[in-house]
């Protein structure tokens, strides 16, 4: 039984078409909140191209760690061959590396469109939230939750945001 087939799924959830494999939700609100993150956190304390690097290359040693403990983690559990659990994992956590691109890239054009760093941060962690929200509330929806649940699913993605804001306000 591989991974996908052991999980539990809601009651009435119609299968999906996922061609991203991002249907849950996990990796592409995990990869906006490392993402989000490391811009509040670094703004100001390095220079743009190093603080694109910052972004990138905390994004990719998260998602290594990542998929290092879900293929050793699944590999235990569902007693499967570790290999077959790293292609498992891999396809099941790349969105976290799609989606932290998003913010570097909001960074990044906001920058270009003229906008100074400090405000080009604050835009692309202020999108990361509403992007949080978002992903959040379809999330809920695709998990089963009615409107009343999707929108507390959101609200914990929203909140996740507001603690970034928190984090970059407090820093800066």
């Amino acid at each position: 039984m591989s991974t996908n087939e052991s999980r539990r799924t809601a009651p009435d959830v119609k299968p999906e078409r996922d061609p991203l494999g991002m249907i849950n939700g996990e990796g592409v609100i995990t990869g906006t909140v490392v993402s989000a993150a490391v811009i509040a956190a670094s703004v100001g304390h390095l220079e743009e191209t190093r603080l694109v690097i910052a972004i990138l290359a905390t994004a990719f040693i998260y998602w290594l760690a990542h998929l290092h403990a879900r293929t050793l983690g699944d590999a235990v559990k569902h007693h499967t061959h570790p290999v077959d659990a790293l292609r498992e994992a891999f396809a099941e956590t790349w969105p976290i590396l799609a989606a932290a691109l998003v913010p570097a890239v909001i960074l990044i054009i906001t920058q270009l469109a003229g906008a100074e760093i400090r405000t080009a941060a604050w835009i692309a962690v202020i999108t990361s939230t509403v992007l949080l929200t978002v992903y959040s509330f379809f999330a809920g929806r695709r998990g089963g939750l009615g409107i009343g649940g999707s929108l507390v699913s959101a609200s914990v993605g929203a909140m996740l945001g507001i603690l970034i804001i928190a984090l970059k306000a407090g820093v800066h």
